[in-house]
């Protein structure tokens, strides 16, 4: 039977329903409009669009970089290796120095810094930006990929994991 009653689902049922939804590890970088580093740790990126290459990043409205991506016209995500969980973490904390000690260079096609250890990086050009609720979804052209050897860092159940043996 289907409810049909209007009673939302509450956060907490939304964040719970979405901790089963196993999802890569990507830390999202870009300048300021000062030329500073700016990033965070995001799950919800996504591929888009094969011709034109597209991906999509989202960005809450309460991130501490928020501020810098609204204003940027490029971004990088990089796509986090299982050891890299402490990276994660750095990048996930409010309020902290992000880049303190982070190895990092700056994209050859974007300037938006390219995390070493990263197995993979696609530097974007924003092309369209959609307010959505708490979140802005953010489109961007992949302008250039780099891909290196490792495995990836998954977030399941609220805890980092890597793949392991298949």
């Amino acid at each position: 039977m289907v409810n049909r009653s209007r009673m939302p689902v509450s956060t907490d049922q939304f964040k719970a329903g979405l901790s089963a939804f196993a999802a890569g590890v990507t830390i999202v970088t870009t300048l300021d409009p000062s030329g500073k580093p700016a990033g965070l740790t995001v799950t919800a990126f996504s591929a888009l669009s094969k011709a034109p290459p597209l991906c999509l990043v989202c960005i809450g409205h309460e991130a501490d970089a928020y501020p810098s991506l609204r204003a940027a016209s490029t971004y990088a995500v990089n796509l986090l290796a299982s050891e890299q969980h402490d990276l994660a973490v750095q990048f996930a904390t409010h309020g902290s120095d992000k880049f303190a000690g982070v190895d990092h260079r700056p994209g050859p096609r974007t300037g938006c810094p390219l995390l070493a250890g990263a197995i993979a990086s696609l530097e974007c050009t924003i092309v369209s930006r959609f307010p959505s609720g708490d979140h802005d979804i953010i489109v961007g052209s992949v302008e250039g990929v780099e891909n290196h050897t490792g495995e990836p860092l998954v977030y399941f159940r609220g805890r980092f994991h890597g793949l392991g043996a298949l």
